[in-house]
């Protein structure tokens, strides 16, 4: 039977301090009323029965996801009690899935992401399921086609097609985020796609690659699974690392029997990422202004301004150039544009000054 995993466990600190502990971004409600997860769980519509959505996500935002999403089974949230990283997002769900049905293929894909149009997405979700019945030692991730020289994904550099799969490709391997005169020579090639961070796979065959490269990793996630009240004791203990690094690029290597096959997704896609991702939703004044809530500008042009108050608070920028102003009712941030990607240090150094309640 087919399964989707929606991952939403990430603490979106690149959005601080919109993104606060307690209310990471796939949580804020900010795109008509929604959340990005909310928009995750809405693009899944007829693609599977609600009853075999799960999702994976922090215990501490447990609650505020069950009332997100009312339609999933309260055992289909499944809660970290500390975050490890991807590889044991994906691998706990796996265990969970095989547990329940043996035969379990499944997606597993993000909360923290834009993507239209859904029924191109839903497609290609579709033949990716397909190709797992096809071959069931494959490991199936999908590749965004690229639409400029990005130096913030990572990409997956195609070799042969699929023989029976339109657009499928197997992978020769998994490239980091490039420099810009490398992406160009990415994009120029037409030999690669964008990682999406997204996959499909039989969840037994995902725990059949870890028996080999992490069986550790392997025995625990099945044993919290055969006694769920180990979960405390255990997960914190699993090695923190993602599932690229730990499962992709070694299956990509030749290192398992398994194969890495790709399905190439030709959609809008944006993974929001920071603040610039998520100011391309905004409207642009004349000067070049992204502006959300109760803003006032003078003399201003370039600039990201974002208001959370707009009933009790009002922000006035004056002479300011390429700069990012996001007003919280706990914190404000004000920051060059060209440092926005940095927030994280900024973050840690708040932490550690004022204390985890203000980051």
């Amino acid at each position: 039977m087919r399964y989707v995993v929606i991952m939403a466990g990430g603490s979106g600190t690149r959005l601080w301090p919109l993104s606060r502990k307690g209310t990471p971004k796939q949580l804020l409600e900010l795109f008509n009323g929604k959340s990005l997860l909310r928009l995750a769980y809405e693009r899944l519509s007829g693609l599977v029965p609600d009853a075999n959505i799960l999702t994976c996500t922090s215990r501490d935002y447990a609650d505020v996801v069950a009332a997100q999403l009312p339609e999933l089974p309260a055992a289909n949230i499944l809660g970290e009690p500390v975050g490890r990283d991807s590889l044991n997002a994906v691998a706990w769900s796996a265990a969970v899935l095989a547990a329940r049905d043996p035969e379990a293929v499944v997606a597993m894909v993000t909360a923290d992401q834009l993507i239209s149009p859904v029924d191109e997405y839903q497609r290609c979700l579709r033949v990716a399921f397909d190709v797992v019945d096809a071959h069931p030692s494959a490991l199936v991730t999908l590749g965004i086609v690229p639409t400029s020289p990005h130096t913030g994904y990572g990409y997956l550099h195609r070799a042969e097609p699929l023989a029976g799969f339109e657009g499928v490709h197997r992978l020769s391997s998994f490239k980091e985020k490039p420099e810009l005169e490398l992406a160009r020579q990415y994009l120029e090639s037409g030999e690669y796609w964008w990682n999406a961070g997204m996959f499909v796979w039989r969840a037994a065959t995902l725990l059949e690659q870890l028996d080999v490269l992490l069986p550790e990793t392997a025995s625990k996630v099945r044993r919290i699974v055969a006694d769920p009240g180990t979960l405390d004791e255990v997960f914190p203990t699993l090695e923190k690392t993602s599932v690229d690094y730990a499962v992709m690029e070694p299956v990509s290597r030749g290192e398992t029997d398994a194969t890495v096959v790709a399905v190439g997704l030709d959609v809008t896609w944006r993974d929001v990422g920071g603040f610039v991702a998520l100011a391309e939703d905004f409207a642009t004044d004349e000067h070049g202004n992204r502006v959300d809530g109760r803003v006032v500008n003078l003399d201003t042009s370039g600039c990201i301004v974002i208001n959370t108050e707009p009933e009790a608070h009002v922000v006035g920028t004056m002479g300011l150039r390429d700069t990012l102003v996001v007003h919280t009712p706990g914190a404000t941030l004000v920051t060059p544009l060209a440092d926005a990607e940095r927030v994280k240090e900024l973050v840690e150094l708040v932490r550690t000054t004022h204390g985890a309640d203000f980051s």
